[in-house]
């Protein structure tokens, strides 16, 4: 190919990522290509939001092929705890904070199914998919970047969160548990917790340095936080010295804004509260994505 014509390849192409091109001996094959000059193959990459979505679907297909074995142990527990503690118990305390017991209950533990699968799949998933079945390889080898494979990720625990909070609260609904209400905020706020919990996931998984370091991540993190972040009991009846520290743990602030949407009860502690929410799953989702980041290159 001249010069010139090299030029005039360039001009019409513009900033497009060019793959080759044929030059003018090949005249047979650009007349077939429907062209009378040297022909250039251009590709373009896929957008930003199509590249996210390819990751998204990825990891529904494969959770898909198991599914009754993937979705049922988080979706019986919390109402193992429903029955177990909300019809036990709640016979002797009858009603807290003005709702019965078995429905103050079943409002916290729509969010802890959330926190929960979301905690178990961008930690132990994650680790998983990255030091032992090397998936991320294969898929950092197409045209997406680590923020792109992660991001997909943290949307693909959010949409968990989102099944398992609408499942919890179709369930409790069905039985008259709780009311009717907020149909579509309450799963809404199902994904918002699976994502901050997708993030400290990540951050976790960036941090261990095999797959055991993880029991310090749920049975020092996310156990004790699943009994003292106002599912069981409110916050305002532990001691004074304690409430501080339960303000800071991420899962006090998505079952305070659960209660105030059944409730219908929306104020600037609740306001608070999803400020929080969203700033924790940025700042701890940016840091746990930089981090684990060098982990995927090295």
């Amino acid at each position: 190919m001249s010069s010139s014509d090299a030029l005039d390849a360039n001009t019409q192409i513009e900033d497009r990522h060019v793959e080759g091109c044929l030059d003018a001996e090949d005249r047979p094959l650009i007349a077939l290509l429907g062209g009378t000059r040297p022909h250039c193959v251009v590709t373009r990459p896929p957008s930003w939001a199509r590249r996210i979505y390819g990751v998204w679907l990825r990891h529904v297909r494969v959770y898909s092929k198991n599914l009754i074995s993937n979705a049922l142990p988080p979706f019986l527990e919390p109402l193992i705890f429903l029955v177990g503690i909300g019809l036990g118990l709640g016979q002797f305390i009858g009603t807290m904070n003005g709702a019965p017991y078995i429905e103050y209950l079943a409002t916290g533990l729509m969010v802890t199914a959330a926190m929960f699968t979301a905690a178990f799949e961008c930690s132990f998933g994650t680790y998983i998919r990255l030091e032992f079945d090397k998936v991320y390889d294969g898929m950092l080898g197409a045209p997406m970047s680590v923020h792109d494979l992660l991001i997909g990720e943290m949307l693909w625990a959010g949409t968990k969160g989102f099944v398992f909070t609408f499942s919890v609260m179709v369930i409790t609904t069905l039985f008259g548990i709780v009311p009717l209400r907020s149909v579509f905020f309450a799963p809404l706020l199902g994904f918002i917790t699976g994502t901050m919990f997708a993030a400290l996931g990540f951050l976790m998984t960036s941090i261990v340095d095999n797959i055991n370091q993880f029991n310090f991540f749920f049975s020092g993190f996310i156990s004790p936080m699943f009994f003292f972040a106002g599912v069981f009991f409110p916050v305002e009846n532990l001691p004074a010295f304690v409430r501080p520290i339960t303000e800071i743990l991420p899962l006090t602030h998505p079952v305070r804004l659960m209660r105030g949407l059944f409730a219908g009860q929306l104020g600037r502690q609740h306001l608070f509260s999803l400020g929080y929410v969203i700033a924790l799953t940025v700042a701890v989702g940016a840091w746990g994505i930089s981090r684990l980041k060098r982990k995927l290159i090295d």
